[in-house]
């Protein structure tokens, strides 16, 4: 049976399952294990962790006294609760921790702006990028999506047309680092994955704006002008010392598709690295969930859908990697419960991808906005239908309200 346990309950001869929230976890702890060393114990209980799931038919249960106070709740893997946990928005002064890593993602992303404004300047001029100053801004991403994945990528999908080109940049580069964690990747590989994903679009910075941010429909010259940024990017990063390998290949790569109908050279299958399947994955989602002067964006899960759907562009085994990085419902996404209540998502259970943080804001059956609630959906016996446009049901300025005020 599974259940639900904070960090300060744990001891040794617990099995634990997996962990709540987002968090980098070490090599060693990314599959179930037994709890049987010391230090260990102490190194989880002073981590972030806010939650997790421990097997008790595998190992140790919780304290009795614990036990009968009720501080394990079930997991829904187990027995669902019978109780609908409903929370209320929290009181002025207090923050979850999303919410507190959203304060430093903001921060992270206005300071960025004017970094990747200049890398991009200087590329434009033909001048030399500063490496350092891209790298230290990857770390500083990097940091963010380790706190919390969701916070930061959640900010950088409210760019707007006008600030689209730096914040692709910057909302690739977390996405990578969030996708390169999921995908078990080391240290090193992860901060290669987010360089890879900031300068991914450097070649850009060659093709006129007049055709970048064209409403209308390019003409045949002017898409061969587009097409030929990936070339152009790769020579730029090739005059860069210490670049590494990943930002080459990504920004060489990432239009490649996997049954060989890509750009520029047409690869397919294995013969794209990882990294450029990565890269793919993460460009696409971003553009397509982005509004651009010529289309508005999508809503996140029906992108997810979309990719999902389209055959023969993208590593399988990757975009599932990614739908788990983001989740099934991502962040940000609009969702129409089972109460016939419209709400957003907030945040993502990695354990349980069903089952996000959400909050309601309006009854489509009464067709009014209601108080705004949390709900968190592991411990509830509202459910998910799916995801809906919120231009059908007239709610797009209540929608932006709650991305917002979170």
């Amino acid at each position: 049976m599974l259940k639900f346990i904070t960090p300060k309950q744990l001891r040794i001869g617990m099995y634990i399952q997996s962990f709540s929230g987002a968090w980098r976890r070490p090599p060693a702890w990314r599959k179930p294990f037994l709890l049987e060393k010391d230090k260990d114990l102490l190194a989880l209980q002073a981590s972030p962790i806010r939650e997790i799931v421990i097997d008790i038919a595998k190992g140790a249960d919780v304290q009795t006294d614990e036990a009968e106070q009720g501080d394990g709740v079930e997991s829904s893997l187990g027995k669902t609760a019978e109780i609908e946990v409903v929370q209320a928005l929290p009181e002025a002064g207090k923050r979850t921790d999303i919410q507190a890593e959203r304060e430093r993602a903001a921060r992270i992303i206005s300071s960025s702006e004017k970094t990747v404004l200049n890398m991009f300047s200087q590329a434009r001029m033909g001048k030399t990028i500063d490496v350092k100053e891209a790298s230290d801004l990857v770390r500083e991403i990097n940091a963010s999506v380790s706190r919390n994945a969701d916070a930061m990528i959640s900010l950088v999908r409210l760019k707007t047309a006008d600030n689209y080109t730096y914040m692709h940049s910057v909302a690739v580069c977390a996405m990578m680092i969030s996708l390169a964690d999921q995908l078990g990747l080391s240290a090193q590989e992860r901060q290669q994955a987010g360089m890879a994903g900031l300068l991914h679009d450097i070649g850009k910075m060659t093709v006129p704006p007049s055709i970048l941010n064209k409403p209308s429909k390019l003409t045949e010259e002017e898409f061969v002008s587009v097409q030929s940024h990936p070339l152009a990017g790769h020579r730029l990063l090739q005059e860069l010392p210490g670049i590494g390998d990943a930002p080459l290949d990504v920004s060489l790569h990432h239009h490649e598709k996997m049954d060989g109908t890509g750009y520029p050279y047409k690869l397919s299958g294995r013969n794209i690295s990882m990294t450029a399947r990565m890269g793919a994955i993460c460009d696409v989602y971003d553009a397509i969930t982005s509004d651009r002067p010529y289309k508005s964006g999508w809503d996140p899960s029906r992108s997810i859908q979309h990719m999902a759907q389209s055959k023969g562009h993208f590593d399988f085994d990757v975009l599932q990697a990614f739908v788990k990085a983001v989740g099934i419902y991502p962040v940000g996404s609009c969702v129409l419960m089972q109460t016939g209540h419209l709400a957003m998502v907030l945040e993502q259970r990695p354990d349980s991808l069903l089952a996000p943080l959400v909050r309601i804001f309006y009854s489509t059956n009464k067709k009014i906005a209601v108080t705004p609630t949390l709900i968190d959906l592991r411990r509830s016996a509202n459910k998910i239908v799916g995801a809906v446009d919120p231009e059908k049901w007239g709610v797009t300025r209540l929608v932006e309200q709650q991305d917002l005020n979170y």
